[in-house]
């Protein structure tokens, strides 16, 4: 399995799966989840694209740094796992917090995104949820993983897919009492700490962008995903009807086809105006 090395030391560990040679697609978890939480993604595009996916520090294979860390950091972190995939440029795909860290890969390192796709994802923390954010961390402090996983699920999915789909949240399940707490609350105090101004820089990303969100999803809710498209130049808002937060999963074949569409099109509009320059 292979690791990276970021610039702190901290060691990544990432995938490369999909078509060899073919159109490059960087995968970018959210809030405790490894890569595989994208494997009804990757399943669904090995045929067409090559997928660059990694457990984001502190999830995962990858290290968990016991001394803080930030989403610009993370963000390093996913830069570090191109470089050492050979990829110079590649379509990025970010859900919740990872949706966050690659908002900061494409103002930090616009050269390297093809296209941005941004799910349930916000770039503001309102004060409520700050303070769900902090409710969690205490009750990984003081209860464990296992409690946490009982707080959130009924954040993540819809009520009529909670029962049916609660099992595949590994992350909510028996194995999350496997993964240290420390690390948990890492990230989201990387998530509390991020700086405000990510805002206003968002008009500065010039790359394809499409945000997607579910209209149930009270997580990070429709607003959320809204101000994100009116903020960044021309970018596309697509709502699920029906979705919560795991749109991946709960709806993963309507995602999977309006992420599909999405890569195609962005990637053929970019090759056929590299041939008009060329």
């Amino acid at each position: 399995m292979p690791f990276v090395s970021a610039t702190d030391g901290t060691r990544i560990h990432y995938e490369v799966t999909g078509k060899p040679g073919a159109t490059p697609i960087l995968m970018i978890q959210g809030l405790g989840a490894s890569k595989n939480a994208w494997n009804l993604q990757r399943i669904a595009m090995a045929t067409r694209f090559r997928i660059i996916s990694f457990d984001n520090r502190g999830a995962g294979r990858s290290d968990k740094p016991t001394v803080p860390f930030t989403l610009e950091q993370m963000a390093e972190d996913a830069i570090a796992v191109l470089d050492a995939a050979g990829i110079e440029t590649a379509h990025v795909v970010g859900a919740s917090m990872g949706g966050v860290i690659s908002q900061i890969v494409a103002v930090k390192h616009p050269q390297r995104v093809r296209s941005l796709t941004l799910v349930c994802t916000a770039c503001r923390n309102h004060p409520w949820r700050q303070e769900l954010l902090q409710s969690w961390a205490k009750t990984a402090e003081e209860k464990g993983m296992i409690e946490v996983g009982k707080e959130a699920a009924q954040w993540v999915m819809s009520p009529r897919s909670f029962r049916r789909l609660v099992p595949a949240f590994t992350w909510m399940g028996p194995l999350a009492a496997l993964r240290p707490r420390h690390s948990f609350v890492s990230q989201i105090r990387a998530i509390l700490d991020t700086r405000e101004d990510l805002v206003d820089q968002l008009s500065t990303i010039t790359a394809p962008t499409m945000v997607i969100v579910g209209n149930q999803d009270i997580l990070t809710p429709r607003g959320d995903s809204e101000e994100i498209a009116e903020r960044i130049p021309n970018a596309e808002l697509v709502v699920i009807s029906g979705a919560a937060h795991g749109l991946m999963m709960e709806h993963s074949s309507t995602f999977n086809k309006i992420l599909i569409e999405f890569l195609q099109r962005t990637e053929l509009a970019r090759v056929a105006e590299q041939q008009l320059t060329a």
